[in-house]
């Protein structure tokens, strides 16, 4: 008989770091045994105990098209058959930069890595080799990876375990890392003022998603772009969470301001390890071989991930995709709010797209600052409530909700149901 979830957690803290690959899949911040899964169909998921749950956590986002879609499916299965992983160029790499470069005509040329944590790494390095400058600006709450000197003030796990800053990173390092708080135009100008000619780049997730879903307001991201310039400094755009997820084209076709570097994952993988980084054809041309800075990858542009990107972003090319993604996300908005509001229950919802958090503030999320001010406590025990009905969201007040085109009109009211029940309990 399989072993159910705590005897599987048990066997796993023995092995890995609190049992875990990754932080938030400990659950630590919500104080509730991590489910262990089984497997996923559509927009569900199974524990090793048998358990069924709407899941709106998603792999963390990348399953725009649900678990398991039959023609991902397929398309890996077709791609294994011929082999796992060449070491060489080969068809299905091109034809996903292809469609990354149709959909995203700022990627002039694209360079694949696996992971988004590499993405953002390459792309800095590749900032800092261009401009011959060594400092970088980022934004509070904003998570960009793991990377040394990008976890200072960083959103996602960072925040939900309130970890220190950048334990293990050398302090030199950390000090060529500038932070300002986000959606804040008058201290980008401060910093501008003071230390602009030192600056290489200015990394900002279009919308930021580590933090909870927090969207730009009105000229941030424009202002960005118009200070960039003016230094000649680089400004990348992290749509590792936005890319494809937005609309086809991400957060710089919603928003209109084209970035110099765009950093690109989950979605293009159509669940399985990738990312990308790409940009202006003159920067992108100093990328080993054509120029001197060197990154490389065993298993970058490896073709069961490429198979996949390709299958996913091909069904996203579909009339109405975004369309119904749409949809379906206004109404758990709506539903989410007008429960909020119905039950007296401090809190407010704030969504960009299919990404949305219900955060346990009063008033809008603007930065980083009032995402902390969110009642954690009351998150976990809503979070609690909601898995107990068969509803999975990701384990922080401080992550992404995510919907995909798998999800039905029945998930959502479920979901809006189970929630009323919750937010009434709290």
């Amino acid at each position: 008989m399989p072993e159910g979830s705590r005897l599987l957690m048990e066997r796993a803290r023995g092995l890995m770091p609190g049992g875990v690959s990754s932080p938030a899949r400990s659950f630590r911040a919500v104080a509730v045994e991590p489910i262990v899964a089984a497997r996923a169909q559509g927009s569900h998921l199974w524990d090793a105990d048998g358990r069924q749950y709407i899941d709106y956590l998603l792999a963390f986002g990348p399953l725009i098209l649900g678990h398991a879609h039959p023609q991902v499916v397929a398309a890996v299965q077709e791609a294994a058959a011929r082999g796992t992983a060449y070491g060489l160029t080969h068809e299905l790499e091109v034809e996903l930069a292809s469609l990354i470069r149709e959909a995203l005509p700022s990627l002039e040329l694209v360079r694949f890595v696996n992971s988004g944590t590499e993405a953002t790494m390459s792309a800095l390095r590749l900032a800092r080799a261009y401009t011959g400058r060594h400092k970088v600006v980022k934004f509070e709450g904003c998570y960009h990876g793991h990377a040394d000197g990008l976890l200072a003030r960083a959103g996602s796990g960072v925040a939900t375990l309130g970890l220190p800053d950048s334990p293990g990173v050398p302090p030199s390092y950390a000090a060529e890392t500038i932070v300002l708080p986000y959606n804040d135009l008058a201290a980008l100008s401060r910093a501008f003022d003071q230390q602009g000619e030192q600056i290489a780049a200015v990394i900002v997730e279009p919308v930021a998603a580590n933090m909870g879903v927090v969207p730009p307001e009105p000229g941030f991201l424009e202002g960005l772009r118009q200070v960039t310039q003016r230094y000649g400094v680089l400004l990348v755009f992290d749509e590792v969470v936005t890319g494809f997820r937005l609309c086809y084209g991400g957060a710089q076709t919603v928003y209109g301001v084209v970035p110099d570097l765009t950093c690109l994952g989950k979605v293009i993988g159509g669940g399985l390890p990738v990312g990308a980084y790409g940009g202006r054809r003159d920067v992108m041309e100093m990328v080993a071989p054509l120029g001197p800075v060197y990154q490389a990858g065993t298993l970058a542009g490896n073709p069961l991930a490429m198979a996949a990107g390709v299958a996913t972003l091909r069904l996203l090319r579909e009339e109405g995709a975004y369309r119904r993604l749409e949809e379906l996300s206004a109404r758990l908005e709506s539903g989410l709010a007008a429960t909020l509001a119905e039950l007296g229950v401090p809190g407010t919802v704030q969504r960009v797209g299919s990404l949305l958090t219900l955060f346990f503030v009063s008033g809008p999320v603007r930065d980083y600052a009032s995402a902390r001010g969110a009642d954690t406590g009351r998150f976990a025990r809503f979070f609690a409530a909601m898995l107990e009905q068969g509803v999975l969201l990701p384990p922080s007040q401080f992550e992404a909700w995510f919907l995909s085109l798998a999800h039905s009109q029945e998930d959502v009211e479920a979901t809006l149901a189970a929630a009323r029940r919750a937010l009434a309990g709290l």
